[in-house]
């Protein structure tokens, strides 16, 4: 079993939905949706297109997948994820875009903002000492003849390459689309996502992941709201 620490919005967020029955899956509840409608692209290429983001659920990546540490348990790791939610203050990605890194499409923000490096570093940082040390076929896996200096250090020290100075939020919505493609799919990702493009993203919640199997599809353990989003609950009741 592996877990992961991951941005999403809440369950009932309409960019949560839109966005799980693009993919496919949904996962906080697990449902199925019927592969959408691509003009240009057939339905098997679009599901094709969708099959890695669809595993992992639409998230960003702040701590990534990791095994838990043999001194470690699971309920010390939630216990430990509601007491960062609480004592965070939610915040504004003021501006989010459709966006691409290499052939992934994504939804992306317009430029880098210090307060969202921040927080996600000290995710990274704060869940640590939860995480068990990497296997030498899980370094193998990240490729690090291909790294950088500074994504190998990352790699040794954090167990992920794209963390800290190298880390790029993303919430992924394709795998890689061919140069022919590009195109169509950009098209309807734009139409598709029109309404939460050009304008402020929320960061207001800290989602528990978990593989249950190595390759079996990560579904959302616990969603943890951050420290504003919990006062406004509070006052609304």
């Amino acid at each position: 079993m592996r877990y992961a620490l991951y941005f999403s919005p809440s369950e009932s967020h309409p960019l949560t939905r839109m966005a799980s029955h693009w993919l496919g899956r949904d996962a906080f509840s697990g449902e199925i949706f019927p592969t959408p409608e691509v003009d240009g692209l057939p339905g098997e290429t679009v599901r094709v297109l969708t099959a890695d983001p669809r595993r992992y659920g639409f998230h960003a990546t702040l701590k990534a997948p990791f095994e838990l540490h043999p001194d470690r348990t699971e309920s010390e790791l939630i216990a430990a994820t509601e007491r960062f939610a609480a004592d965070t203050p939610a915040f504004d990605i003021p501006n989010v875009i459709i966006g691409q890194l290499g052939r992934f499409f994504a939804l992306v923000p317009d430029t880098i903002y210090p307060e969202l490096q921040h927080f996600a570093a000290q995710t990274v940082e704060e869940f640590e000492p939860f995480r068990a040390p990497l296997t030498d076929a899980d370094i193998a896996r990240r490729k690090p003849e291909n790294l950088s200096a500074a994504q190998r250090a990352n790699l040794d020290r954090w167990g992920y390459p794209y963390v800290m100075d190298e880390f790029r939020f993303h919430m992924t919505l394709t795998g890689q689309v061919p140069p022919e493609q590009a195109s169509a799919m950009r098209l309807e990702l734009d139409r598709r996502f029109a309404a939460f493009a050009h304008k402020a993203l929320a960061v207001d919640g800290l989602a528990l992941f978990i593989e249950p199997s190595r390759g079996a599809p990560f579904h959302v353990h616990r969603w943890f709201p951050l420290a504003r989003s919990a006062a406004n609950r509070k006052i609304a009741s």
